[in-house]
């Protein structure tokens, strides 16, 4: 008998199917709620005990505090020189890291090869996979004498007066945090140059535009957002950055001057110049949590808890870095067909 007329039966068996996908769609949905439960709990427990902190110092004392000293008497709290050190090391890696990143990307989207990009790309990804306690040890060890080297040729010769850099200072920490993120700045702008269509190039080229001109005038423009969140997630990997910034900067806060002003705002001005910031020791505020951890401190003290309300400010600076991120790549992002 001839089957023609009959319809064959695609559909499988839908039943055990449809309990696999059910299962594969609760487990996902799970390991994402995990990740937010996990956000949610580490942000709750910085806000409570940083509350316990607060009600015992002042929030303006904290904010505006000159002098951090939570061990030794007379105790005190102020989180201005740690955020100095913070943003010392921040400044100093980024302006090494984003344009040579910049520049790299640059290349490896517009200038090399396909065969040169498969190598080189990799090559400079391998800098992310080092232990930052190794660009730490390489600070402390090779930079640091370089640089002062440098510095003393450079007074013998120009006459200048630029002071030494000590065994722990913030330019070594600021050349190793900027070494340690080019990567990150390299390869999202690579990739956000890269995905720039072939059709803007071709337009420049049509224009009677050089290969320098379309790279900078046409495709770092077009990808512009890709490109300034490379820059803020770098700058945000920078400030939380912890091993590589206490072996080469130290655990010594920077010192501020004690200066009072109409609204008690602290201006951030430290005699002997830039240099000589950057020539001492700037611990961060990831450094002074450590310390704050490693101490000889009792649980539940105010030493204890200032640890939480350094992590909370910590955490208010690389979130408001992130937000400044996400609303820069939807403000300046290219859609293309």
């Amino acid at each position: 008998m001839s089957n023609e007329g009959q319809t064959p039966d695609l559909s499988g068996d839908r039943g055990f199917r449809t309990v696999r996908e059910s299962t594969y769609k609760y487990a996902l949905a799970g390991c994402a709620a995990l990740s937010v439960l996990t956000t949610v709990g580490i942000i709750g427990v910085l806000v409570i005990d940083a509350a316990e902190f607060f009600a015992v110092v002042p929030i303006t004392d904290f904010l505006t505090g000159t002098r951090y000293s939570p061990k030794l008497e007379p105790v005190a709290f102020g989180v201005l020189p740690l955020i100095l050190g913070t943003l010392l090391i921040t400044i100093g890696a980024a302006l090494i890291a984003l344009p040579v990143g910049l520049l790299t990307a640059i290349y490896l989207s517009e200038y090399a090869s396909q065969r040169t990009r498969s190598v080189l790309k990799p090559m400079l990804e391998v800098l992310a996979g080092v232990p930052t306690v190794v660009y730490g040890y390489f600070a402390l060890v090779y930079i640091t004498p370089a640089l002062n080297v440098a510095i003393d040729w450079f007074n013998g010769t120009v006459g200048t007066q630029f002071p030494n850099l000590g065994l722990f200072n913030g330019l070594s920490a600021s050349i190793v945090v900027g070494i340690m993120i080019i990567p990150m700045v390299s390869s999202i702008s690579e990739d956000a140059m890269s995905s720039v269509p072939d059709s803007l190039r071709q337009a420049g080229y049509g224009l009677g535009a050089t290969k320098f001109n379309v790279s900078t005038r046409v495709v770092v423009p077009a990808a512009i957002s890709g490109i300034a969140s490379s820059f803020i997630l770098a700058i945000s990997r920078a400030i939380g950055e912890t091993m590589a910034v206490v072996l080469a900067a130290g655990s010594q806060p920077p010192d501020l001057p004690e200066v009072q002003s109409a609204f008690g705002v602290v201006p951030y001005v430290s005699p002997g110049g830039l240099l000589s910031l950057y020539s001492e020791s700037s611990a961060t505020m990831t450094v002074a949590m450590i310390n704050l951890a490693q101490g000889e401190i009792s649980g539940g003290s105010t030493a204890y808890q200032a640890l939480f309300a350094i992590g909370l400010t910590l955490f208010v600076m690389t979130l408001a870095m992130n937000v400044v991120s996400d609303v820069v790549a939807s403000r300046y992002r290219e859609e293309y067909e």
